[in-house]
């Protein structure tokens, strides 16, 4: 180190040790992983991970060499700056360690790196403090150890860099153009390109592989880019393209087959001519934590779901149901508003729609219904208490008033104890002269997968990789099985219409861009007034409520776009967010919508789950269309507050 660039020293300590971790980490993941790389993927990983790294440290260093600045500058106070920079930089590299180590365990159950979902659960710190202890014990151990080995390492060595004397003949000019030399440097490195737009994932995205795609960046960039978008909410235009207003809604319109559309001040607002009419049948929703059809034995999963299986045999079972995302708000919002999937959060958390939004309890509520969400959690959680009592939902039953739960785990009460807690509320409610509808929503299938002992078990020869999640599964499926045995003995059985139905997969993984064949979920439904049938149609969650609407004797204009699975359509198709990817999917082909890149084309067998890629790229512009006009509209419909039902008399003017 000379004497002309001593006042450096610890800005390029610092430099070294993220340069250090990152190269570490990546390195540990590109090994982990290799199956899933190719050899040509090699050099654009490594080139990419370099602009990448270079930006994080650009804007870490940034700050650190402000505080070096006023070190300079600030003579009286030069040990208060010193001890600022230690306290910065070590406290950086704790947090980069921290997010650097849980990536694996991340990945496992996301297949990408930490992103906004990261962010998203440490609104939860209870919830997420309690999954952690019960079922990633050691993986928090080793990570909070790391982390504070380095923490204390860095903070020694980033001490070490200012006891030695200055050199007497380095004056306060001379440092402080080093350092404004620095400070250009930094920020140049932090923009990462010279073009009109600063460097940003996409421009370093090579693959269609989410995975691979994430591993060209940094953990603790993949974090920080997404919270930047967490504050500017995304817009699908900015992500996918553009397309005129009009066409959109007439798009998404004639997509929907509908004819009795309301002219007024809500575009998509129509009439669906119900299935049934006269007495107003009760309705239950139970939605399934995180059980995808690879586990259910009629949809050629698992085998471990014995009871749903039943369920299969005896009401309209759904063989090709597909979710819209890998959230439970995405299944929520798909459930009960019908709404379709956007690269934004679901509307369960975001800000406009927390009222004035139309939902399944809006609309049932205007008809006389009671309406409630039982849970057997925190309701607040995923904000869905805020969302359901601001859009129809009368009454909230969460842990705080299941009486005598025999066991709690980390998400909450178990599924026995939940159901239990059902019975009891819709007897109350049965009692009563008015139709209700209740939203039951579990949670024992939920990481780190609490449940109650010796309630189920599995056969010898199990996979033990799996054990824990597996067993859960069969548990879950064991107390929704003893719900319905007893919902039958019960007065408002044979009045009530049932919906059940997963969330979505437990898992969503593939090289793909969007894993098809993760997006599979089982639905039955129970008391339809149809005779017991499977439908092998492909079908999207989407097409759920209006559906339910459609068996209730509803007749009421709604904002919804799905399918009356009632009724024949002369296409099937289904929808999937999957972070910032957008699936489009009809009948065997599919269309897939990534940011800032070029449409996908694709082939998909629903019965083998076998997904290729279609080169002929021309041959589906019109599906690329539908896709493109499906995304735009979701963000379209909420900005501009399209998704309600009809309150003046200028939202309805003529049918």
């Amino acid at each position: 180190m000379t004497a002309n660039t001593f006042v450096l020293k610890p800005l390029l300590r610092f430099t070294i040790i993220l340069i250090s971790i990152f190269i570490t980490s990546r390195i540990a993941l590109l090994f982990w992983q290799h199956s899933r790389l190719n050899d040509d993927d090699i050099w654009p990983i490594i080139s990419g991970a370099i602009r990448i790294d270079l930006s994080s440290i650009g804007y870490l260093a940034t700050i650190g060499v402000f505080i070096l600045i006023l070190h300079v500058v600030a003579r009286p106070k030069t040990e208060l700056f010193q001890r600022i920079f230690t306290l910065y930089g070590s406290s950086v590299v704790t947090v980069v360690v921290i997010v650097e180590a849980s990536t694996p365990a991340f990945i496992n159950q996301y297949d990408v790196r930490p992103n906004r979902l990261y962010i998203e659960y440490l609104d939860y710190p209870q919830e997420v403090f309690s999954m952690l202890v019960h079922g990633h014990l050691f993986a928090m151990l080793s990570t909070l150890l790391l982390a504070s080995l380095t923490s204390v390492y860095s903070y020694r060595l980033l001490c070490r860099a200012f006891t030695q004397p200055q050199p007497q003949s380095l004056k306060k000019a001379s440092n402080l153009t080093i350092l404004m030399a620095a400070l250009i440097i930094c920020l140049f490195a932090a923009r990462g390109t010279l073009s009109h737009r600063p460097l940003n994932p996409a421009l370093v995205y090579f693959s269609q592989d989410s995975l691979v795609n994430s591993l060209v960046l940094n953990s603790t960039y993949s974090v920080a880019f997404a919270l930047k978008n967490m504050g500017n909410e995304k817009s699908a235009s900015n992500l996918y393209g553009t397309m005129p207003r009009q066409q959109i809604l007439d798009t998404v319109k004639k997509a929907s087959y509908r004819k009795q559309f309301v002219a007024g001040n809500i575009p998509t607002l129509s009439h669906n001519k119900p299935f049934v009419s006269g007495v107003k049948k009760n309705l239950v929703i139970i939605l399934e934590e995180s059980l995808g059809a690879r586990f259910v034995g009629e949809l050629g999963g698992l085998d471990i779901t014995p009871e749903l299986d039943k369920l299969y045999q005896q009401g309209w079972g759904f063989d090709n149901l597909y979710a819209t995302g890998t959230r439970s708000v995405r299944g929520i919002e798909a459930i009960t508003t019908g709404f379709t999937p956007s690269p934004s959060r679901s509307v369960v958390k975001l800000s406009k729609s927390q009222h004035n939004f139309f939902s399944l309890a809006d609309v049932l509520s205007k008809e006389g219904y009671k309406t409630q969400f039982i849970y057997g959690g925190e309701s607040h959680f995923d904000n869905m208490k805020s969302f359901f009592l601001g859009n129809g939902f009368n009454d909230i039953v969460d842990i705080n008033h299941i009486e005598n739960p025999q066991f709690i785990s980390s998400w909450g009460v178990s599924d026995e104890d939940l159901f239990n807690q059902a019975d009891k509320e819709l007897t109350k409610l049965s009692n009563s002269t008015e139709p209700f509808f209740s939203l039951v929503f579990t949670s024992s299938n939920h990481d780190p997968f609490d449940i109650p002992q010796g309630k189920v078990s599995l056969p010898k020869g199990h996979n033990p990789e799996n054990y824990k999640r597996d067993l859960a599964i069969k548990y879950a499926d064991y107390a929704l099985g003893k719900f319905i045995n007893k919902a039958k003995t019960q007065s408002y059985w044979e009045n009530t219409v049932f919906l059940l139905v997963a969330d979505h997969d437990v898992r969503v993984f593939g090289s793909e861009p969007v894993p098809l064949k993760s997006f599979h979920i089982p639905a039955v439904i129970l008391n339809s007034g149809m005779k017991s049938k499977r439908d092998p149609r492909l079908v999207s969650q989407i097409d759920l409520p209006v559906t339910l609407m459609s068996l209730l004797g509803i007749d009421q204009a709604t904002p919804m776009l799905g399918f009356d699975l009632t009724k024949s359509y002369p296409v099937e198709r289904a929808m999937m967010q999957y972070y910032d990817n957008f699936a489009y999917l009809e009948n065997d082909r599919a269309v897939i919508l990534m940011p800032n890149q070029q449409t996908s084309y694709w082939r998909y067998n629903k019965q083998t789950k076998i997904q290729e890629k279609n080169e002929q790229q021309n041959v589906d512009q019109t599906l690329a269309e539908k896709a493109l006009a499906h995304v735009l509209f979701s963000n379209l419909a909420y900005t501009e507050q399209l998704y309600r039902l009809a309150d003046k008399s200028s939202d309805k003017e003529s049918l």
